[in-house]
This record gives structure tokens, sequence and C-alpha cells, in this order.
């Protein structure tokens, strides 16, 4: 069994809310990439954003990425656009990846309810709201299907009952 546990998919799936349960299911450790990104850089991501652009940020991600993959033992939320550049997408091949899925509506509810999600998380397209939450997940959707070892729809589970898919799904590969 592989060792090391990724959780991908679009803001809101819930994937480190389920992660951490996860991690607690396997007795492992838990890292949220973009809480470690931020803590690193010691700035928000949007704060990124503004200070470097979406490549400058990407490239923090792709490091961040790089040094969490280098562990055992440990379930990793990943930010919803680590699939968007393919070294990310082959580091992600190397350990046990769920893609968490959740309709745009369902996730945009979630992500509007969070009280961080507006001073951490930049639009990422000019439309942003519900439509960017549509249009990232369909043009996001091949890559997370490419890197995916099991794909769970989050929007109608507790964290609890999709950490328990999760785990199920990992005890057969």
């Amino acid at each position: 069994m592989k060792r090391l546990l990724f959780l991908v998919g679009a803001r809101g799936t819930g994937k480190t809310t389920v992660g951490r349960a996860v991690a607690a299911r396997l007795g492992w450790r838990f890292a949220d990439a973009d809480e470690v990104l931020e803590t690193t850089a010691g700035r928000t991501i949007a704060e990124i954003f503004g200070a470097e652009g979406e490549a400058g940020f990407r490239d923090r991600e792709a490091a961040t990425l790089a040094e969490l993959a280098r562990q055992i033992d440990i379930v990793i939320a990943t930010g919803g656009g680590v699939v968007l550049r393919e070294s990310n997408r082959d580091r992600l091949r190397h350990g046990f990846t769920v893609w968490l899925q959740a309709s745009p509506d369902a996730a945009f509810d979630r992500m509007r309810t969070d009280p961080t999600t507006a001073s951490r998380r930049p639009n990422l397209t000019a439309a942003g709201g519900i439509e960017e939450m549509r249009a990232l997940m369909a043009a996001r959707e091949p890559h997370y299907r490419s890197v995916s070892d099991f794909t769970l729809d989050t929007a109608n589970l507790s964290p609890e009952e999709a950490a328990d898919a999760i785990f199920t799904a990992w005890t057969r590969s």
C-alpha cells in the first residue's frame, strides 16, 4: 500500500476537513499544502497572488508539494490548482490520490460559509463567484481525473463518512 495520500479537488470539496479525518483513521500526520505554503511565505495566498502573480504562486505551490511528498505516512490536502502543472501531476501519481468532488453550487456554498475564504483566497478569473467555480471545475476536471486513484462526491457526505470511504478504498489499493 502507498504510504502517501493526496486529496485533490476544487475549493470547497472538503479536502482539509476530510483530510484531517482520514489522517486520524490512518494514524498518520496531516498537512494542508496551502497552509504550509502560507506559513513558509509569511503571507496569505491572496497576498502572494498580489505580489507575485499566479506564476509566482504556482512556483511556490510546486515547491511545497515537492517538499511534502518526500514524507511518508502523511495525508496531504492540496490546493485546487495543483493539478495545472504536469510536474505536480507526476508527483501526485506517487501516492494514493483521491479526487474529492462536489457540484459547483455545493462547493460554492461551503466557501461562502468559510470565514477565511475572502481574506485568504483570491478570485482566479474575472467572473469570480459561482461562474468562476463552474469554469475552473470544468477546466481542471481532466487533470483531476488523470491523477486520481479514487473519486468521491462529498456533497452529501459528512467528513466522517467521506473519511471512511477513502480509508476503505486505500486499504483495497
